[in-house]
C-alpha cells in the first residue's frame, strides 16, 4: 500500500514496518490513524511475502494514546464506534495475521498506545520508553487493560497501575515481563533488526500454524489446547516445510524453506 496521512508503510526484504505518524501529537490515536493502521496490517497480513511485520511510532513517541482533543465532546455511541475499530477490529487482525508482529517501542507507550503495542507478539523497548496507563488522571479508565493486566503482571501490580496512572520505566516493564526486552537507546533498532531477521528466517508455513495454535491455546481449556496443539504437528510433519527442516538437521545444513 501506499503510505497514507496518518500512517507510513514500508517493505524491505520479508519485513514490513508500520509507523504511526502524528509525531505532532505524539502519534495520538484518532479515527483516521486507527482506520489507515488496521489497513497497513491487512496489508501485510494478506502479503505472502511479507515474513514478519515491525510497528513503530514516529519522532519521539511510540503512542501517547487515544486523541484526546478529537474525542471531546463525542456521545457513547461515537467512541464505541471508535473502539469497536480499537478494539475488536485491531485485535482481530492481530489475532489472524499468521506472521509475527514486532512492537518497536521508540519512547513514551501510553494508554491506548499499549493496547496496539501489547498486541504485537514481540515488544522491543528503548530504554527512553516509559509504560504507563494515565486514563484515570482525565477522568476516564484503561478499558481493555483491566482485564488485560491482571493476567500480565497480577491483581497488585495491575491494579496500581491502573489506579495510580503512574507511568513505569522500560527496564520496569521488562522485569515485571509487560515486555521482552529493554534496550539502551543506541543499540534499539539493531535489536529491533535482529529479532525480526531471526522471525523471518523461520518457515512461513510452520510458522502460521504455530502462532494460531499458540493464540487458540490462550483461549482453551489446558487438556483441549494440548489436544489442539498436538493435531496441529501431526499436519506439520507431513508438510514439504517440515520435511525439508529435517533434511537439513541431518544433512547439517541450513533449510531452504518453500512455505508449503
Amino acid at each position: 500500500m501506499a503510505s497514507s496521512k496518518t500512517v507510513i508503510y514500508q517493505k524491505e526484504g520479508g519485513i514490513a514496518r508500520i509507523t504511526l505518524n502524528r509525531p505532532e501529537v505524539r502519534n495520538a490515536i484518532n479515527l483516521e490513524l486507527i482506520t489507515e493502521y488496521n489497513e497497513a496490517l491487512n496489508v501485510a497480513r494478506r502479503d505472502a511475502g511479507v515474513r514478519v511485520v515491525v510497528v513503530t511510532g514516529a519522532g519521539s513517541a511510540f503512542c501517547s494514546g487515544i486523541d484526546l482533543a478529537f474525542h471531546r465532546g463525542k456521545s457513547g455511541i461515537e467512541f464505541r464506534s471508535f473502539l469497536e475499530k480499537l478494539y475488536w477490529e485491531m485485535t482481530d487482525i492481530q489475532y489472524n495475521m499468521g506472521k509475527p508482529t514486532i512492537a518497536a517501542v521508540n519512547g513514551p507507550v501510553l494508554a491506548a498506545g499499549c493496547t496496539l503495542a501489547f498486541s504485537c507478539d514481540v515488544i522491543i523497548a528503548s530504554e527512553r520508553a516509559r509504560v504507563g496507563y494515565p486514563e484515570i488522571n482525565v477522568g476516564l479508565m484503561p478499558a481493555m487493560h483491566l482485564v488485560l493486566l491482571p493476567r500480565l503482571v497480577g491483581k497488585h501490580k495491575a491494579f496500581e497501575l491502573a489506579f495510580t496512572g503512574e507511568p513505569i520505566s522500560a527496564r520496569e516493564a521488562e522485569r515485571l515481563g509487560l515486555i521482552n526486552r529493554a534496550v539502551p537507546h543506541e543499540e534499539f533498532e539493531a535489536a529491533v533488526g535482529e529479532m525480526a531477521k531471526k522471525l523471518a528466517a523461520k518457515s512461513p508455513l510452520v510458522t502460521k500454524y504455530c502462532r494460531d495454535a499458540f493464540y487458540r491455546g490462550l483461549d482453551m481449556e489446558f487438556r483441549k489446547a494440548i489436544a489442539d496443539a498436538a493435531d496441529v504437528l501431526c499436519i506439520l510433519v507431513g508438510s514439504e516445510d517440515a520435511q525439508e527442516g529435517l533434511s537439513a538437521f541431518v544433512e547439517k545444513r541450513e533449510p531452504r524453506w518453500k512455505g508449503r
